[in-house]
C-alpha cells in the first residue's frame, strides 16, 4: 500500500502547478501557438505534456503550499516570466507587421485594411502576407523547437523559488521592444526607397505633363511597382528573418542573466 503524506502531495501539486504556469503564459503569447484561431483544449494539452516533461527533471522545490499567499505570488511570477520569454517572439513578429505596415502605406494600401483577429486590430494585406510567411519559416526552420528548448531550459537559468526574485532582467526586456522599429525599417527600406524613387518620377513627369492625371496613373503605377518589388525582395528575406528568429531565440535566454547562447538547429 502506499501511504502519501499531506507535504508530499503538496509538493507533486506544486512541482507540476509552478512549471505548468509559465509554460502556458509563452505558450498564450508567442506565435504561433498564441494565435487565436488555435483552440485553447490544444493550448492546454501542449501545456500540460510540456510539464509533465519538465516536472521530473526539476530540482527539489522548498516545500510551500499553491494556494497560501506566498504560492500565489510565485505563481504570478511565474505567469509573468512565461508571458516575459513569449513577448520576446511576439517582438519579432511584430518587426514584420510594421515593415507590411510601411509598405502597404507606401504602396497606397492604407484603406485596403481588414480585422486581424490575432492583434485585435486594424492590418493591412501586405502585413498579413508578410506574417504568413514568416510563420511558415518559423516552422520550417524548427524555430518554434528551439523556442520550447529554450523555455525548458530556462527552469534552469531561472530556477522556480520560493524567495519571490524574478531572476530576470526588465531591463533588457524593455530594450528588447525596440526591435520592432528597427526590424521594420530594415525590411521595408528596400521597398520603400523604390517607391520613393517612382514617387520622384511621377512628380517630374507631371511637372512635365500637367495635363496628365497624376492621381488617375499614380495610384496603378505605385501600387504595380510595390508588388513588383516585394516579389523581387521576398526570395532575399530569408536570411534576415532568419537571423530575427536567432536573435529572438538569444533574447529569451539572455533574460536569466546568463550568457545567450543560440539554438536553432541547422536545418
Amino acid at each position: 500500500m502506499i501511504n502519501i503524506t499531506s507535504n508530499e502531495l503538496i509538493g507533486l501539486v506544486s512541482s507540476f502547478i509552478w512549471p505548468l504556469t509559465r509554460i502556458l503564459g509563452l505558450i498564450a503569447i508567442a506565435p504561433p501557438f498564441g494565435n487565436t484561431t488555435v483552440p485553447v483544449e490544444v493550448k492546454l494539452i501542449l501545456g500540460v505534456m510540456l510539464a509533465l516533461i519538465v516536472a521530473p527533471s526539476m530540482p527539489p522545490l522548498a516545500a510551500g503550499d499553491p494556494l497560501s499567499l506566498t504560492g500565489m505570488m510565485i505563481l504570478g511570477q511565474q505567469l509573468v516570466i512565461g508571458v516575459a520569454m513569449g513577448f520576446v517572439i511576439r517582438v519579432v513578429f511584430g518587426g514584420l507587421e510594421m515593415a507590411g505596415e510601411v509598405i502597404g502605406l507606401t504602396m497606397g494600401l492604407g484603406f485596403a485594411s481588414f480585422f486581424d483577429p490575432q492583434t485585435q486590430g486594424r492590418t493591412n494585406a501586405i502585413s498579413q502576407f508578410l506574417v504568413l510567411v514568416a510563420t511558415l519559416l518559423f516552422v520550417t526552420m524548427n524555430v518554434h523547437l528551439s523556442m520550447l528548448s529554450a523555455l525548458v531550459e530556462s527552469f534552469t537559468s531561472i530556477p522556480i523559488s520560493t524567495s519571490l526574485t524574478m531572476g530576470f532582467s526588465f531591463q533588457r526586456l524593455a530594450i528588447w521592444g525596440e526591435q520592432i522599429f528597427i526590424y521594420g525599417m530594415q525590411l521595408s527600406l528596400p521597398i520603400v526607397a523604390a517607391l520613393l524613387i517612382t514617387n520622384i518620377a511621377l512628380g517630374i513627369l507631371t511637372r512635365a505633363a500637367p495635363q496628365l492625371n497624376l492621381f488617375g496613373i499614380g495610384f496603378p503605377i505605385t501600387i504595380g511597382v510595390g508588388f513588383l518589388m516585394v516579389g523581387l525582395v521576398l526570395p532575399y528575406l530569408m536570411l534576415p528573418i532568419e537571423t530575427m528568429f536567432r536573435q529572438g531565440i538569444e533574447a529569451m535566454q539572455s533574460l536569466s542573466l546568463q550568457p545567450p547562447h543560440a539554438v536553432i538547429p541547422p536545418r
